[in-house]
């Protein structure tokens, strides 16, 4: 099966359905051999174009990573990027905002760890919790410190969107290139997820009793990630749907669209100079 990244893409102005959008999609490869084959050419041209975008240093990267508890995030991470220099690439997890952090906008605590240019940064979780998690829990809005005016609920969600996608266009015109995936698992495969970290004494160390409190706020969750993916869903900086129940599946889908972001800059590496060729070749000279 061929990986095409458009069939994943949320439409700016869609009136996108999550039901209506598969959690599962026929398998990419027959086998795990096969699977194992594609991931590493995958990486390997990742790797490469990683070191093209960190010498031509014209541009930055941000990918963006939400989904429910156990949709797979870090494995994404980890999988995909294995073969990306670190000096090249940070990642970030956003957890709950510290007191510091309450203490200034929404977006303050994320914009502070946005890519230099020729970087990859990349976003376990982001300011797309303020109109998530939230947008769930409006108790955590009203202990934000903002007025009662300014936390208005009937308004306040609009305008959050309003501010991250001027935020994004923001950043396109300065250089920064955004991909955000959703890994879209279904509530069942959660299930499975949560009883191998139960029964695996390995992943017990990844379960809380919190991820369970959060499971019985699924449909909440649904209609807060479906009002965002349409409201924040731009060409500037565009939303993928990728389908999470099969691990490998979804590793595979995330770094092609990678792979295509990279191959639509059309990068070069920094052509020499005259100036720079005489000086290299009187350093070779001395060496």
């Amino acid at each position: 099966m061929k990986i095409n990244s458009k069939h994943f893409r949320v439409r700016p102005g869609a009136r996108l359905k999550l039901k209506n959008w598969p959690t599962r999609v026929k398998p990419i490869c027959k086998s795990k051999k096969r699977y194992q084959i594609l991931l590493e050419a995958h990486v390997e041209e990742l790797s490469a174009l990683q070191q093209l975008h960190y010498a031509s240093n014209r541009t930055a990267l941000l990918l963006i990573f939400q989904g429910m508890d156990a949709a797979g995030k870090d494995g994404a991470i980890r999988h995909v990027m294995s073969g990306i220099n670190p000096q090249g690439c940070e990642v970030f997890s956003f957890k709950q905002p510290s007191a510091e952090e309450l203490e200034h906008d929404f977006l303050w605590r994320t914009t502070c760890r946005l890519p230099e240019r020729g970087r990859i940064g990349i976003f376990n979780r982001s300011y797309y919790e303020e109109v998530l998690v939230v947008k769930v829990h409006p108790e955590i809005l009203r202990n934000q410190g903002l007025s009662e005016e300014l936390r208005n609920e009937k308004s306040i969600w609009k305008e959050r969107y309003q501010s991250i996608v001027n935020l994004e266009q923001h950043l396109y015109r300065n250089g920064t290139r955004i991909i955000k995936f959703f890994l879209h698992l279904s509530k069942n495969e959660q299930r499975t997820r949560f009883l191998a970290r139960i029964d695996e004494p390995e992943k017990n160390w990844k379960f809380s009793v919190a991820d369970i409190h959060e499971r019985k706020y699924w449909k909440h969750y649904m209609e807060a990630y479906e009002a965002c993916l349409n409201a924040t869903s731009t060409h500037e900086a565009p939303w993928f749907v990728v389908p999470a129940d099969d691990k490998d599946d979804a590793r595979l889908i995330v770094s092609q669209i990678v792979l295509d972001m990279f191959n639509e800059l059309k990068m070069t590496y920094p052509k020499t100079t005259p100036k720079r060729r005489r000086e290299l070749k009187f350093i070779r000279k001395r060496l």
